[in-house]
């Protein structure tokens, strides 16, 4: 397995020309149908979110907490609720478990309240990057197309991984999919080098009992984004 600065530097070559062409063959026209937004049967929504992006979405009238909420992989039931480390964040959720900023109109179609500042992983959905095989963000793929758009690959070619989507096979203009493809491009750049600061900032930090730590590329801290201990 390749380390991550040399997945970090194959994402830091990838061609948007040669995504743009993988999205085209796979076909991509969202319907709006917020499955992507929703939670999924008793799981709550979970996308991650990078700590900058959370201070976009805060704006100046929310706090940390009303975007964000800690990853809950890794996390223990205490008698007061989660408990322990983790790592990273997911956008928060509303009482039924969908993304908070997700809407829906009286008809069922859905809606991103914040769609222009939204995270990089909504604006590439239902596409992630697989670099040389060494990764499979999001889960199991449906679909995937090697860098010469040419269908399924070997373990040692760069892959567009499509997840499940009822918009996956549509048309989709050469705009859009060059737009998707620069923003995809930029998300490996960024999770990579996000995972190279988790890596290098964690130090234990050995929780009190009911207490929950979060570790991102910026260090240790409190589920409401303040650093632990300060």
């Amino acid at each position: 397995m390749e380390s991550l600065e040399a997945e970090l530097e194959r994402a830091r070559d990838l061609d948007v020309a040669a995504l743009a062409d993988a999205i085209e063959a796979i076909g991509f026209e969202c319907t709006r149908c917020g499955a992507c937004c929703k939670a999924d049967d008793e799981d709550p929504h979970t996308a991650t979110v990078f700590p900058d992006e959370v201070r976009d979405l805060q704006g100046e009238d929310r706090d940390w907490r009303d975007v964000a909420r800690p990853m809950p992989y890794g996390l223990t039931d205490g008698a007061d609720g989660p408990e322990g480390e983790t790592f990273e964040w997911a956008l928060q959720t509303d009482g039924c478990g969908d993304c908070t900023f997700y809407t829906e109109d009286d008809d069922g179609e859905g809606a991103c309240t914040v769609h222009e500042d939204r995270p990089l992983i909504c604006r590439t959905y239902p596409f992630s990057v697989a670099l040389a095989g060494t990764s499979q963000p999001m889960g199991e793929a449906v679909e995937s197309a090697d860098l010469e758009g040419q269908g399924d690959a070997g373990d040692d070619a760069d892959l567009v991984r499509a997840h499940e989507c009822e918009g996956l096979g549509r048309d989709i203009s050469r705009a859009d999919a060059e737009a998707l493809a620069a923003a995809l491009k930029e998300r490996a750049v960024r999770e990579l080098t996000e995972a190279i600061g988790v890596r290098d900032e964690y130090e234990p930090a050995d929780p009190d009992p009911g207490e929950v730590v979060v570790h991102d590329s910026e260090g240790a801290k409190s589920p409401d984004g303040t650093q632990h201990g300060s």
